[in-house]
């Protein structure tokens, strides 16, 4: 799935993330709940954490309140990438929202960082701030034009997809008929372009197809940021594990979701769930190629009725917009995992479950810095 946040999405004074237009509410989060246990503190403390894909607070008129400001900090990540532009902003609209961003980022310094290069995410974390990854899940900002992924990642886009779910002039998304066309040859050279400008490429909507054509044009390693296992459970936002196995292949890293595309429901998806994409992940792919993608706010989400309903209207207006997967409709939150440290309790999960810490560590966010230092060398 895909947020929507653009500069409407920089709310005032206020614990409102968007992730449509007119926002959904966080709820506040309880002090005092994070782990207790000192050796685990300091491994999650002394860790590289990343979240491929979250939506944070953010305010382009004024420094980020302190209530709000704390809920970043107790995540404990040291950085995460955000979605710039949605599934739908166009050329202008970006543009125009990267620009709110870098406000809202300068406002509050103490907080947030932007992130441009490997070296960038040790200093977020030497500084205690959180660093902020832009990127984009869709291709429409691009205008179906090379330079104009030349002109974003000038501006410190990161990662970039080559299209939402469906086509684009680059490839085709996972909510295409099949058999789809797959990388176009506009594709190809969009790969080449984001290789040679050390853009990460992200597959995360790429259908098989496409996704399996863009991994063989890539000379960088692919991301898939925030996806699960369809061998799990089958959906057209999970990936089979023949993609697993090329991304691994191909040095990349796959971001474990906690969408509703990962249980059948219709109760909420529960940590039980999340661990089974994650440990199949893992057996697939290998503990050098897996991490954590959430899809989910920093924040916690307001199951209120009144926030429900803003979400379910969201929801209706991605159905009639043609870009809804299957099964859209559950809040974006794993049951015990909504709250801002929520790597902090995957990481407790597997420990639990006998992973090590050296593999805890590595899906905590030594994966994506890996990647990300592998593919933002120019």
């Amino acid at each position: 799935m895909s947020w929507m946040p653009n500069r409407r999405a920089l709310v005032a004074a206020s614990l409102v993330t968007a992730l449509v237009p007119g926002g959904v509410r966080a709820a506040p989060v309880a002090r005092g709940e994070s782990a207790s246990d000192d050796a685990f503190a300091r491994l999650y403390r002394n860790a590289m954490v990343i979240d491929g894909n979250l939506v944070g607070p953010f305010d382009d008129t004024a420094a980020l309140d302190p209530a709000t400001a704390e809920q970043v900090r107790s995540s404990g990540l040291t950085a995460f990438k955000m979605t710039i532009g949605g599934s739908a902003g166009g050329y202008d609209e970006v543009n125009t929202d990267l620009t709110a961003f870098d406000t809202a980022i300068s406002l509050s310094p103490d907080v947030y960082m932007k992130i441009r290069t490997a070296d960038d995410l040790l200093l977020a974390r030497r500084t205690s701030r959180v660093g902020v990854i832009y990127s984009f899940e869709a291709a429409e900002m691009l205008d179906g034009r090379l330079e104009t992924i030349d002109h974003f990642s000038a501006r410190g886009v990161r990662v970039m997809q080559l299209g939402y779910n469906t086509v684009s002039p680059f490839a085709s998304g996972v909510m295409v008929p099949q058999p789809s066309s797959g990388l176009t040859a506009l594709g190809h050279e969009a790969v080449a372009r984001m290789n040679s400008l050390g853009v990460t490429l992200d597959l995360s909507h790429a259908d098989e197809r496409s996704t399996l054509g863009a991994i063989s044009a890539s000379v960088r390693p692919v991301a898939v940021t925030h996806a699960g296992c369809d061998a799990v459970h089958p959906h057209p936002r999970n990936k089979s594990d023949a993609v697993l196995k090329a991304v691994a292949d191909s040095g990349g890293i796959v971001g474990i979701y906690g969408l509703s595309y990962i249980s059948p429901g219709p109760a909420q998806q529960s940590l039980d769930d999340y661990l089974a994409h994650m440990i199949h992940a893992l057996s697939v792919c290998g503990e050098d190629h897996v991490g954590i993608g959430s899809d989910a706010l920093l924040t916690a989400f307001d199951t209120s009725a009144d926030s429900m309903a803003q979400w379910d209207a969201s929801i209706a207006a991605r159905a009639a917009a043609g870009v809804a997967a299957p099964g859209e409709g559950r809040p974006p939150f794993v049951t015990g995992l909504n709250r801002p440290d929520r790597p902090a309790l995957i990481a407790r999960a597997l420990l639990e479950r006998g992973y090590p810490v050296r593999v805890v560590e590595k899906v905590l966010g030594a994966n994506f810095q890996r990647v990300f230092a592998e593919t933002w060398r120019a």
